[in-house]
């Protein structure tokens, strides 16, 4: 809506989440949410995309909020990100029991990531990936995600992060594709033609189109490909995953964060 504010629920662990599912991928959603209205919109969008929300942890505080605003041509800038409770949120130990239990663990923003990482080491979960733009650390991470941008040098990026000692990292470039090097070889993708819309969440739709095709035994060479056509298909609507009617609605100008 042009000139409008707009509530959808989205967030980077949240929308792969739900691109998985929407690829049919059995997934659990493990994070926090404050007692507060837009508690419900996070519920709301698991929910519709039949995924349960029993694994949400309700903290004090308040639910995390950004605010994007959307660029003539598709980009969009991120005016704010309020993490809110988040910032407080470590899985407790029935949740790692879960977790760890997993086929494949993807980490998005978590600040103690690493802490994270290291548990499910100890308890040799299955491969663990990691949006490496919004959560740090290396170590024990058997797929780093990260973001360089168009012009960036993605090659080096990627070298210098397998050095670090990750088996296998992604780079994605916007419109320029991905490059995936695993110390020994490099993929490179282009990226699909595209009728952008809104590219908001078009990165953490190529992670969980990737992640898809590697947990239905895919090979990684194949991977990029299914994550550079998911990422296409985000851009041609707005918010990281398609909304159904009647689940946005303008936000009044006194209501607008």
């Amino acid at each position: 809506l042009a000139d409008s504010t707009v509530e959808y629920s989205g967030g980077n662990a949240f929308n792969v989440a739900v691109q998985l599912a929407r690829l049919g991928v059995p997934v659990r959603y493990f994070g926090a949410v404050a007692d507060d209205p837009d508690a419900h919109i996070i519920e709301h969008g698991l929910a519709v995309n039949g995924i349960p929300a029993d694994d949400l942890a309700v903290l004090p505080g308040e639910t995390a909020v950004t605010v994007i605003r959307l660029l003539p041509g598709g980009d969009r800038v991120f005016e704010r990100e309020d993490f809110g409770v988040t910032t407080d949120y470590y899985p407790d130990a029935a949740a790692l029991e879960a977790i760890a239990s997993a086929a494949w663990v993807h980490i998005g923003m978590l600040p103690r990531a690493g802490e994270l990482r290291a548990e499910l080491a100890r308890r040799g979960s299955g491969p663990v990936s990691q949006d490496c733009a919004v959560a740090s650390g290396l170590d024990h991470l058997d797929v780093a995600f990260l973001s360089a941008g168009e012009g960036a040098d993605a090659a080096a990026l990627a070298a210098a992060t397998a050095a670090a000692g990750v088996p296998l990292v992604v780079v994605t470039r916007g419109a320029e594709g991905a490059l995936g090097f695993d110390g020994a070889s490099t993929w490179l993708q282009q990226a699909v033609p595209t009728t952008v819309v809104d590219t908001t969440g078009a990165g953490d739709s190529f992670i969980a189109g990737f992640i898809s095709r590697r947990v239905a035994g895919g090979e990684v060479a194949d991977a990029p490909a299914a994550g550079a056509a998911q990422a296409a298909e985000t851009c041609t609507h707005p918010a990281g995953w398609p909304h159904p009617p009647g689940m946005t609605a303008p936000v009044p100008a006194e209501e607008t964060r």
